[in-house]
């Protein structure tokens, strides 16, 4: 069967830049560590990177969240440089969730990343939506929130959508 890993957001902006947590901070290894386990094993690993630019405040998020985060080009938009990314497959994403998952061939998913609450909720729904059948599954020591309250309530949200939660 093959597994697929999806990174989301790891980001400096997410990390320790505009937007970053301690609690951010504090996952990094745990998220090195899956992609590594997930790599020696061939599986497939696929990164996704929150992508904005310049008019980021005249947007519809830039309005809601008005912290300037993820401008395309810049070292706050990179994946942190300890991640292992050579090999995988980046995917530049301008909003919450991607709705591309749609022309994948899923069989099995782990999601792990950068927000819990936002970002990884909306890529894990969409996807358990698009492919109801398949085992869907977040690894909570590998993903942070906005704040820990709101990424406990993120988990619970995914456990009722039949995401399953580790």
């Amino acid at each position: 069967m093959k597994k697929t890993l999806i990174v989301i957001d790891m980001q400096n902006d997410f990390i320790d830049g505009s937007l970053g947590t301690a609690e951010a901070l504090e996952i990094v290894d745990n998220v090195k560590a899956k992609i590594e386990e997930y790599k020696k094993n061939g599986d497939e690993v696929i990164f996704t990177r929150d992508t904005h630019h310049d008019n980021y405040m005249e947007t519809n998020e830039g309005k809601h969240l008005p912290v300037v985060h993820c401008i395309e080009g810049t070292t706050g938009w990179e994946i942190r440089d300890v991640l292992p990314t050579d090999g995988c497959e980046i995917i530049n994403k301008p909003s919450f969730g991607y709705t591309g998952w749609k022309d994948y061939n899923f069989e099995e998913v782990e999601l792990i990343g950068l927000c819990t609450d936002i970002c990884v909720v909306s890529n894990a729904l969409i996807i358990k939506a698009l492919f109801p059948e398949i085992k869907v599954s977040v690894d909570s020591s590998c993903c942070a929130g906005v704040t820990p309250e709101s990424h406990d309530a993120a988990l619970k949200t995914m456990q009722m959508c039949q995401v399953e939660v580790q």
